[in-house]
């Protein structure tokens, strides 16, 4: 028998394809609650699937580390950006994107505020509190590429960037719920704008959930999907080797702009997005006509949200890292009040706000995946372009409060 217990857990590392098994498990799941059930409809699929594997990894069932894992970010969430970008316009994505760039960056600096102002909450109770705070600068504001390159940056030690990705793992599926939560609450609903969630009520019928209206069954051939995969794998084999080039002779120096250019050329997912925009729009008779690439797409990103539960481990927080989860949920905090304020003051719908927020606090994958759960389709497109700039921001803001700080 296979499933022996193995580093703490019923399910090793190494079990590649019971781990792959319950990923897609979780998914299809949560797919299938979200479009049952009114309840599981408002909590949406991509926070179940998060949740099953949340749960799993803290009860001792599954790692909450893998080969795996890694694959899903490496491999599955580059495939579905572009099928998910397929029936993109060029012209509405300038419109509409150029409008959330204002949320965006507003949102961007309440991660600022808030960053700085976690720190003198807490400088005195966290060691090298001033090397961390660049970190969670980074990551809020455009996602774990950021996390990674400013630990880098200022040297900070293994152990402490083991705890605080662990809290930040943890806050970040928290924070989702809470995010997923906020266009039901009656006195959001009172003080928003609400225009996504309201199209979506007029065509779901009386006893649907709006997944299920929204994902109704529709015709797809042998020759969608074929046409579909190979596509995306075209895209993303092509966009990869661009980005690989640039990043090769474009020297990694401490001049602004080389950062700048690097940042954004060599940065796959930006790539990725701009060929698939510009593909869409230029041929886009040939895209317009190909069904069931959102579908596929959606079942990848929902993987993606699965992946996300999996490294939060409570225990690990709870003994070795408690005051990094209250630093970062100061960040947090203090970055959906700013976004919700000025949004609110700018006329921005509720939907914009979150997507803003997320696109900030977990990067442009997993505000994209929001926005796709929930069917705020016009919504895909902005909030992957500017999740994708804050990965170019992120290291800015990460140097310039660590810069001030230390």
């Amino acid at each position: 028998m296979d499933f022996l217990f193995s580093g703490g857990t019923l399910i090793s590392a190494d079990q590649t394809w019971a781990l792959w098994a319950i990923l897609a498990l979780s998914a299809a799941f949560a797919i299938y609650l979200e479009q049952k059930y009114h309840w599981a409809n408002k909590i949406t699929g991509c926070i179940l699937a998060l949740l099953f594997m949340l749960i799993l990894a803290n009860i001792g069932i599954i790692p909450t580390d893998a080969p795996v894992y890694d694959a899903v970010w490496s491999y599955v969430v580059p495939l579905a950006v572009p099928m998910l970008l397929f029936k993109a316009d060029l012209k509405r994505i300038g419109r509409e994107s150029g409008k959330m760039l204002i949320i965006y960056f507003i949102s961007s600096l309440g991660t600022i505020v808030g960053g700085i102002t976690a720190f003198f909450a807490l400088k005195s109770a966290i060691p090298d509190l001033s090397k961390i705070t660049p970190m969670f600068v980074g990551t809020y504001t455009g996602g774990s590429v950021n996390f990674v390159a400013m630990s880098d940056s200022f040297a900070v030690p293994g152990e402490t960037v083991s705890a605080a990705l662990v809290a930040d793992n943890l806050l970040m599926a928290l924070y989702f719920f809470l995010l997923i939560a906020l266009p039901a609450m009656s006195f959001i609903r009172k003080k928003f704008k609400h225009p996504y969630e309201d199209a979506l009520t007029e065509r779901k019928g009386n006893d649907e959930t709006q997944a299920a209206s929204y994902w109704g069954r529709k015709e797809i051939s042998l020759k969608d999907i074929a046409i579909t995969v190979a596509t995306a794998f075209t895209i993303v084999a092509v966009s990869v080797g661009i980005s690989s080039f640039f990043e090769n002779i474009i020297p990694d120096s401490n001049n602004p702009i080389m950062q700048l250019l690097r940042g954004l050329l060599g940065n796959k997912y930006l790539i990725i997005t701009t060929l698939t925009i510009i593909l869409a729009s230029i041929f886009h008779k040939f895209f317009d006509e190909i069904a069931g690439a959102q579908e596929i797409g959606t079942f990848l990103i929902y993987l993606f949200f699965a992946v996300i539960g999996a490294p939060a481990s409570i225990p690990m927080i709870l003994t070795k890292a408690p005051l990094l989860l209250v630093f970062a949920l100061i960040i947090v905090l203090i970055n959906l009040l700013i976004t919700l304020v000025f949004g609110k003051l700018f006329g921005f719908s509720i939907e914009e706000i979150i997507v803003a927020s997320n696109a900030n606090v977990g990067g442009p994958t997993t505000a994209a995946a929001m926005a796709v759960s929930k069917g705020w389709t016009d919504l895909i497109v902005p909030s992957l372009l500017v999740g994708t700039l804050g990965y170019v921001l992120g290291n800015y803001y990460g140097i310039l409060v660590g810069t001030f700080l230390n």
